[in-house]
């Protein structure tokens, strides 16, 4: 069945990276935001490489990323999609992220995944000729292979392109 992203990009004109998982997991798409599923550790690593406390609720999320000059959105403007599986992905169809980069200096293109970074090789650097880094899935599949303190170590590759 042809799943359609809902959730709204997060960013303004002060963000400086940009965040790109592949497409929102079911557990994120009834929350209404990125990263829904509490078993995902997204939030608590951005928390730790910046500092901060976990973000709780939707608003302190969307908060810590504006606040950071981080801007958050999916590869994926729709596709095909059994449950949260980036493997079973079918019929994809790319967001566009010019609106993002036409009102943000954005200096580095982060995917949060390797389907993230596929996607987005396949489907996005061929529109724009930006490249992008991947980083590693915060998923609860991905625990073994990335302890925590890992995950923080790459995902603080970010704070060189921010102020």
């Amino acid at each position: 069945m042809l799943e359609v992203h809902m959730i709204e990009p997060v960013y303004d004109r002060q963000s400086k990276v940009l965040l790109l998982g592949s497409f929102p997991s079911p557990l994120s798409r009834r929350s209404g935001f990125y990263y829904g599923n509490p078993q995902n550790r997204f939030w608590q690593v951005l928390a730790a490489v910046f500092a901060v406390p976990v973000p709780v609720t939707n608003g302190e999320k969307r908060a810590l990323l504006l606040s950071r000059g981080v801007a958050l959105w999916d590869v994926l403007a729709s596709c095909e999609i059994d449950g949260a599986s980036d493997t079973s992905i079918r019929n994809p169809l790319p967001n566009d992220l010019s609106l993002i980069f036409a009102a943000a200096e954005i200096r580095a293109v982060f995917t949060t995944g390797s389907a993230a970074l596929r996607l987005y090789r396949k489907h996005i650097f061929p529109l724009n000729g930006v490249k992008a880094e991947g980083l590693p899935s915060t998923s609860p599949a991905n625990r073994g292979r990335w302890p925590f303190e890992k995950l923080v170590g790459e995902y603080a590759k970010i704070l060189d392109f921010l102020d």
